[in-house]
């Protein structure tokens, strides 16, 4: 990530979107949470969960796209 903050969500592979959801979530499970950073934490997991799903219905249609080619 640059000095500018975090890449927006939709430029992230599902691969880097759940290491950082992960880190999160690890930041939001401490007792010690942050609580002035705790709206834009849960905020940017959202985006970063939105992501994720994205990535794994795009893998599914391409699935089932190469699955629908092997049946014709």
């Amino acid at each position: 990530m640059s000095g500018k903050g975090p890449k927006p969500a939709e430029e992230l592979g599902y691969a880097e979107a759940l290491a950082e959801l992960e880190a999160i979530l690890e930041e939001l499970e401490d007792e010690h949470v942050d609580v002035d950073r705790l709206s834009d934490r849960v905020t940017r997991a959202r985006a970063l969960i939105a992501r994720c799903r994205d990535r794994i219905s795009d893998a599914r249609l391409k699935v089932e796209d190469v699955v629908a080619d092997l049946d014709a």
